[in-house]
């Protein structure tokens, strides 16, 4: 007799429904608008800070370079998230060849890179609090 072992959580539980799957995507191009807010709040605020002194005004420019850089990764993913939305509608319009494997493939891959930038844009926001507690 054989034994599988079992690798993920995610072994243990039944597919999330297509619906659910929507609502995460949903949430997420939620998420990216939010963030885009923050991200021009930050921007305004370095610029206001790059105005005001001249010192450290490299660490400035660079978080405004990080500032530019998130906005375009937040188009890119909402574009990402946008695209995996359409291969929903195909779904469930019943299109040929395509399956809801794809969906899910598709949609936990988005989860990771979801996961990997709300890290990175935490480190951000730290990166700026952080300049920011030296104007004061």
């Amino acid at each position: 007799m054989s034994t599988k072992k079992l690798t993920t959580s995610n072994d243990y539980l039944l597919p999330q429904s297509l619906e659910s799957l929507h609502k995460e995507s949903r949430q997420w191009l939620e998420t990216i608008a939010f963030w885009k807010d923050e991200t021009r709040f930050f921007a305004s605020l370095l610029r206001k800070q790059e105005k005001s002194t001249f010192e450290g005004a490299d660490y400035s420019e660079m978080l405004g370079n990080l500032d530019r850089l998130h906005e375009m990764l937040y188009e890119y993913l909402a574009d990402e998230i946008m695209e995996h939305e359409r291969l929903l509608s195909k779904i469930e319009q019943g299109v040929e060849g395509v399956a809801d494997s794809t969906y899910r493939d598709q949609h936990q891959e988005l989860g990771k890179k979801i996961e990997v930038f709300t890290r990175d844009f935490r480190k951000f926001k730290l990166m700026v609090f952080g300049y920011a507690r030296n104007w004061a």
